[in-house]
């Protein structure tokens, strides 16, 4: 196993897919990462019109607790208090990826509109340099049976991409390799920081 590969998982603000991926590639033993790109962490609230809206600085604890306390019964029949009891066991609190000055081999989104985010980030970064950073998108749903399916694919990525001696010249033959396997269409742009 490639132990040089430094892997960011980015997603919306919700979290959910990318905390699955980071969990599971965790107990695989990958350095893996966790992150979402809004503004805000945006939860579901009772009513569409209402989410749940909190800051990346406030900790999984504080979610869960006030998610608790406002409708335990509804949020643990939808699954956020189960999620986020998981999030907390993962790391402390949601983070931004903008915020992060830490540089990544590999980048892997779970939407488009995410993945253009994180394009979008780096093209707006004045100081670029010479080491390479793949971004990848794997579209996957937001649900807790798509997040968790979806941390099974992008592991199978990770797995493919970290098994490279030389990641930079095997990257499009290793892409192609997953797709064929695994039968998903994946973006993928590599950029200098």
């Amino acid at each position: 196993m490639n132990d040089k590969l430094e892997i960011a998982v980015v997603c919306s603000s919700n979290m959910n897919r990318s905390m699955e991926a980071h969990a599971f590639l965790s107990k695989k033993g990958f350095n893996v990462r966790s992150f979402g790109t809004g503004d805000k962490v945006k939860l579901p609230g009772t009513a569409l019109d209402k989410p749940n809206i909190y800051d990346f600085g406030c900790s999984y604890d504080e979610i869960y607790r006030d998610l608790y306390n406002k409708d335990k019964s509804y949020y643990t029949q939808n699954g956020l208090l189960n999620m986020l009891d998981r999030n907390r066991r993962i790391k402390q609190h949601p983070e931004r990826f903008q915020e992060c000055d830490e540089k990544f081999n590999v980048v892997i989104t779970c939407e488009e509109r995410v993945y253009d985010q994180v394009l979008e980030y780096f093209e707006s970064i004045l100081s670029f340099g010479n080491k390479p950073v793949h971004i990848i998108n794997i579209d996957i749903q937001d649900n807790h049976e798509e997040a968790t399916i979806g941390a099974f694919f992008i592991c199978e990525l990770v797995t493919l991409l970290s098994r490279s001696d030389d990641l930079d010249n095997d990257i499009d033959q290793l892409i192609v390799k997953y797709e064929e396997k695994c039968q998903r269409s994946l973006f993928h742009c590599v950029l200098f920081y």
